[in-house]
């Protein structure tokens, strides 16, 4: 079974992002080595975790501009409604389907972080939010429309610098 690993090369540079991302990979890490006697309690867990760390990004995206049928915000409710779903198989008995999911979400994060989360973090330094306070240092950087994508080159090409402008992660 491969478990996921914080490192360097996950962080964004928002604190407070990185700070959850860091539980988050934690928490998933006691999930997979979790005897099947705490499994559930462990998924449980997990699952109460991502709700307050979907709620933040979705309310600093809202709060900076980004429409919240975003297809990120989009994406953090699939994830959760799937592992709402792998608490009930796994309470009627298959804990196989959690273990399953577990091991799922080490490549999905991974995947996650670097493509919507890293352009809401590049979004998110570049107005200059603060995700404790809600302040914005640069309320004139704020765009001027809605961003309905995800703030990637994949679903936003006038929300998203050109490549060679826009800060990498590790650069960031």
């Amino acid at each position: 079974m491969s478990t996921l690993q914080w490192s360097d090369d996950l962080a964004l540079g928002v604190g407070a992002m990185d700070q959850t991302h860091i539980e988050f990979v934690d928490l998933l890490a006691e999930v997979q080595q979790a005897p099947d006697d705490t499994l559930l309690a462990k998924w449980a867990e997990l699952i109460d975790h991502t709700q307050v760390h979907f709620d933040n990004e979705n309310r600093w995206m809202v709060e900076t501009r980004f429409a919240a049928g975003n297809c990120h915000t989009t994406h953090h409710k699939a994830v959760l409604d799937v592992m709402r779903d792998g608490l009930r198989y796994g309470q009627q008995g298959h804990r196989n389907i959690v273990r399953q999911m577990a091991a799922e979400l080490t490549t999905w994060f991974p995947q996650h972080a670097d493509s919507m989360d890293a352009a809401l973090a590049w979004h998110l330094k570049r107005v200059g939010y603060d995700p404790v306070s809600g302040s914005i240092a640069h309320p004139e950087l704020l765009p001027g429309e809605l961003i309905h994508g995800c703030g990637g080159e994949t679903c936003s090409d006038e929300n998203v610098p050109a490549a060679d402008t826009a800060p990498t992660p590790a650069s960031a």
